[in-house]
């Protein structure tokens, strides 16, 4: 919720400098209604000596109206019932009574506010009764008139109380929304930092294993050149490997290509190559023959077309558990498995290699597969087997369009 751009200028100053213009604002006009009215009348000299006082008493309280809103209206009351009676001049007193209870009233102390509001009409009309007859100082139209004129002030600090506990309520909840869009923002940037992580760790992860088994072997072909009885025969395998490089290292740059377009700007093109999913895995499976993998693709189940954030999700899942068995396993083969169930795919990859050690904790490969099957509302198991390792990883069908942004 956004707050007006523009501030009124009361709360851009400070709140010592608003008090002090309040108190020269009423202290001006009491002081200029006060000479008005001493046109044609006189005092003495201890009258007026004594009425100045009081009015730099009743003015100079104001300072603490908000500090003291209560014990300002008392003094401000004082003043003016000792002032009126005193004086022959019918000053303007009585506007720092009015402000400072209306300050009372604003500030909260409103039954306070009140009370000294009924306080002062009771005290007008003993007042009067003590009059002579015939000689009302205060007329019926006149105690009218303060009567509305008090409520008033009540009435409108009423108001700018609601309207004060408003605003501020309206600040607060701007201010929440601001964190909480801060919050959502710092947390999607958060996943899409892990997301493009794990990209990039499962697209450079496969391809550098491979290319350094493959330029393993042609180097090691390259050794027994020296001595083979047929070293065009060496070389021939040496060639068959770096061949196999030289497409593994293409198809890299092309996957990395892809993944950093996620971070072009508005505006670019996209990414022209083909995104990677499940029809890729013949691709996938074929460089992993390169690099000396018995590769064997199984289908159950009729094959449907998945959601690519789903499709992609399942296909670097192979990826990365290619990738773990040609770096760690020591395995000959492999067998991938597409399970298409009514409501999920079940994913199968395994191997007879030597297994995970005991003891050895999930690497970053096995916990970056876990965290995509779980952005599905799934999950991924991995165990040793009889003949070598296993992953297995269920995709809910279901839920795969809620996670949309998750891969």
């Amino acid at each position: 919720m956004a707050l007006p751009p523009t501030t009124p200028l009361t709360e851009r100053l400070s709140e010592r400098g608003k008090d002090i213009a309040v108190v020269l604002a009423v202290t001006v006009v009491v002081v200029g209604g006060t000479l008005w009215s001493m046109r044609g009348k006189s005092e003495t000299f201890g009258q007026a000596t004594l009425g100045w006082a009081l009015i730099a008493v009743g003015c100079g309280a104001l300072y603490f109206r908000r500090r003291w809103p209560v014990a300002v209206a008392l003094v401000t009351l004082a003043v003016c019932v000792v002032y009126y009676p005193l004086s022959v001049y019918d000053g303007l007193v009585m506007v720092t009574f009015v402000v400072a209870l209306y300050t009372a009233a604003a500030e909260g102390r409103f039954a306070a506010a009140v009370a000294l509001g009924i306080g002062v009409m009771l005290m007008i009309v003993y007042g009067e009764m003590r009059q002579a007859p015939g000689r009302r100082e205060v007329d019926d139209a006149s105690f009218m008139m303060l009567a509305g004129w008090l409520l008033s002030i009540l009435v409108l600090a009423r108001a700018q109380r609601t309207r004060a506990a408003y605003l501020e309520e309206v600040r607060a909840r701007a201010r929440a929304a601001e964190r909480e869009q801060e919050a959502r923002a710092q947390q999607s940037a958060t996943e899409e930092r892990l997301r493009i992580a794990r990209e990039v760790h499962d697209v450079l992860g496969h391809s550098i294993s491979l290319i350094n088994v493959q330029s393993s072997a042609a180097l090691h072909k390259l050794g027994k050149k020296r001595t083979a009885a047929d070293p065009a025969v060496a070389l021939a395998g040496a060639e068959e490997a770096l061949e196999a490089v030289k497409s593994t290292s293409k198809d890299a740059l092309r996957e990395l290509r892809s993944t950093l377009g996620m971070l072009r700007e508005a505006g670019e093109a996209a990414p022209t190559a083909p995104a990677s999913g499940l029809a890729r895995l013949p691709e996938l499976a074929e460089r992993a023959r390169s690099a000396g993998l018995d590769v064997r693709i199984a289908t159950q189940g009729a094959a449907r077309e998945l959601p690519p954030p789903l499709d992609l999700a399942a296909y670097r899942i192979v990826q990365e558990s290619l990738t773990n068995v040609t770096r760690h396993a020591r395995a000959s083969a492999a067998t991938i498995t597409l399970d298409y169930g009514a409501d999920d795919l079940r994913l199968r990859v395994e191997d007879d290699g030597l297994g995970a050690p005991d003891g050895i904790g999930p690497g970053s490969g096995i916990r970056g597969m876990a965290e995509r099957a779980k952005a599905f509302g799934g999950e991924l198991t991995t165990e040793n087997t009889a003949d070598g390792f296993r992953v297995t990883a269920r995709l809910p069908f279901t839920t795969s369009d809620t996670a949309q942004g998750a891969q």
